[in-house]
This record gives structure tokens, C-alpha cells and sequence, in this order.
């Protein structure tokens, strides 16, 4: 049985009171949610903490507020809640399946929306217990030098993994971020860098509070469409997915659209070639072809998950096509997903 270290636990009441103690803790502290990331990282020695702040005891970060513009949700609201939410499921119905898709009901009722957009990157040399990383030599994520996956390249490639991330950055998402000493609201694009390691563009005391989901991408003005291709219909991670989201003019033809794929680069990838490619012209099976293959170059998935590499390239474009086929109200060209919990 693999056991959580020694640390102290703080739970506070209020989002002032976890900021100070975040301030004031150091590089030691980390706050935690649902814990479905956190503890399992810290049981297998991947993650290390003096200090644990736990975000669940405070009110204003579990709401939900729909007011008919914006919506907001907070960032210790339940997976489980934001995908049963009717104000995601009318408003934001791609959102919702894109959240319904994450593991299981236990984690999904466990796991929270901030951690999972704050879920750590994941590698298949990464991901182990401790015995069996240090028989192989840690890698550079952890304690090494050396990324295991291209063993030559001066940087981490493990994966962005989250699944709400995708579908929010191409909706336009934003979330609201605050530290003891004020608050800023970035895109949530923004807060994702393209490194296996550093991940996460913030201060390590910045707490994420809320996502901002923006009114002209509710569904009577975005058309929105999330795939996701994983070996099992439910609990596993993704291997590729695909988030698009479209809005068109009077005529039919695309104002502006984003497609952003999961769990083929170290963030959510924006593949802004295909954006630009389809901006103007009607999303018809040629210029989603097109839009599919830009994608597919764009693409880096690396031998670092399940599945061959190269397969999964070929996915990208599958899983892009049918993404955009779906927001254009064109058959998908491939299954939908089982998920038989």
C-alpha cells in the first residue's frame, strides 16, 4: 500500500485566509481540492508538500452563478456538478460532455473543476511508483536529467492531460486567479505553457478561483463539439482529443472558429493554421479536410501514453475532422463514445 508523506494540513474558511497561508508557507505549501490529482502524486513521491491548504471548506469557490451573461463557475465545484449543472448543460452543452467524459462517477463526484484544469502533466515514464522510476534513473520531471521519451531533447514532453481545458480555451474561457496581495483575470490559454515541467503559467501562490465562461459563446451563438479517444469508454485519460468551437454569419460561412487538441502537447494546443484556413469559408467536408490536416502537422504526440505515437497522429486527424463536422451539424464520420459507467 502506497502512503501519503507527513505534512500539515490546513483548512481554511476563508480565500483571504488560504492566500496568506500560501504566502507565508513557501515553496513548501500546495493547496488542494478534491485531491484526486494531488494524493496520488504525493503517495508515489511525484509531487512533495509541508503544507497542504485544502480549498473545500470555502463557500464562495464551490458557486455556480448564471446570471443570463457571463457564466461563472467556481473552481471547487464538483466535475460532477458542472456536468449535471443546467446552466452548463443548456448554455454550454459541449462543456458539459466534454466534463461528463473525465474518469468515472467516484472521481468525477471526487475531482473539481480548478484541479482539473490545473491537473498535473502526465508521462508513461513519469507516471509510476517510486521503486520503479528510480530502477530506470528519475527523469528530468522529477529528480533526473534525462527525458526518457527523446532522450537527446534539452526539455520535458509530458502531456497535458485535462479534458475541460480543451473545450473552455476554445469557448474563450477565462479564470480569475488571486493571491494575497490582489487578483487578475487572464485568458485561460494564457495560463498554460508549453513545458512537460512548468506547466502552469502563475505565481505558486496565485489560487485559481473561478472560470468565466463568456455569453457569445453560449450555444444560440457557438456551435461547440468535443471529442476524445482513449483504450477504455471510461476512467482512462486521453490520448487525443479535439474541442471546436464555430461561429458563423448570417450566410453560413465561419466568422471565426478555434480548435484546440488535448493530450498532444505540454498544453492545450490551439491549432491556429486550420482557424485561419476556415475563417470566411463554409465548413464543408473539403475545408474540414483541410483544417483536419493542418491539425495532424501541428501535432506532437510523443511515445509517451498509450498507444503507438504514430497512430495517435493519425487520430488527430480523425478526432479533428470530427469535431468540426459535428459544429457544422455534419455527421462526425466516426463512433461516438461508449462510456459505460
Amino acid at each position: 500500500m502506497l502512503r501519503l508523506p507527513p505534512f500539515d494540513f490546513r483548512a481554511p474558511r476563508r480565500l483571504a485566509e488560504a492566500a496568506a497561508i500560501l504566502a507565508g508557507e513557501g515553496d513548501g505549501a500546495r493547496v488542494v481540492a478534491g485531491g484526486t490529482d494531488l494524493w496520488p502524486n504525493m503517495k508515489r513521491r511525484h509531487q512533495h508538500a509541508t503544507t497542504v491548504v485544502s480549498l473545500m471548506g470555502i463557500p464562495e469557490l464551490a458557486a455556480v452563478d448564471d446570471g443570463g451573461g457571463e457564466l461563472r463557475l467556481g473552481a471547487t465545484a464538483t466535475l460532477a456538478q458542472v456536468a449535471a449543472s443546467d446552466a452548463v448543460r443548456r448554455r454550454y452543452p459541449a462543456l458539459a460532455c466534454a466534463v461528463r467524459s473525465i474518469s468515472s462517477p467516484p472521481l468525477r463526484n471526487m475531482g473539481t473543476l480548478g484541479g482539473n484544469l490545473c491537473l498535473d502533466t502526465r508521462c508513461t515514464y513519469y507516471n509510476q511508483t517510486e521503486p520503479w522510476r528510480r530502477a530506470i534513473d528519475f527523469c528530468m520531471k522529477e529528480a533526473g536529467t534525462v527525458c526518457w521519451v527523446a532522450p537527446s531533447s534539452p526539455r520535458c514532453w509530458a502531456h497535458a492531460a485535462s479534458d475541460a481545458a480543451p473545450m473552455l480555451c476554445a469557448l474563450g474561457a477565462r479564470v480569475l486567479l488571486r493571491a494575497h496581495d490582489g487578483e487578475r483575470v487572464v485568458p485561460l490559454e494564457e495560463l498554460y505553457r508549453d513545458d512537460g515541467i512548468d506547466y502552469l503559467n502563475k505565481r505558486r501562490e496565485e489560487i485559481l478561483c473561478a472560470v468565466l465562461l463568456p455569453a457569445e459563446a453560449a450555444v444560440e451563438h457557438c456551435a461547440g463539439s468535443f471529442w476524445k479517444l482513449r483504450r477504455r469508454g471510461a476512467i482512462d485519460f486521453a490520448v487525443v482529443s479535439a474541442a471546436a468551437a464555430a461561429w458563423f454569419d448570417a450566410g453560413g460561412a465561419v466568422e471565426r472558429l478555434r480548435l484546440v487538441l488535448g493530450a498532444v502537447a505540454s498544453r492545450p494546443l490551439r491549432v491556429v493554421a486550420a482557424e485561419e484556413l476556415l475563417a470566411g469559408r463554409r465548413l464543408d467536408e473539403e475545408a474540414v479536410a483541410e483544417a483536419a490536416r493542418l491539425a495532424r502537422k501541428a501535432a506532437t504526440p510523443m511515445d509517451n501514453t498509450d498507444f503507438q505515437a504514430q497512430w495517435r497522429g493519425l487520430m488527430v486527424e480523425r478526432y479533428a475532422a470530427a469535431a468540426l463536422r459535428q459544429a457544422a451539424g455534419l455527421e462526425p464520420g466516426i463512433r461516438p463514445p461508449h462510456h459505460p459507467l
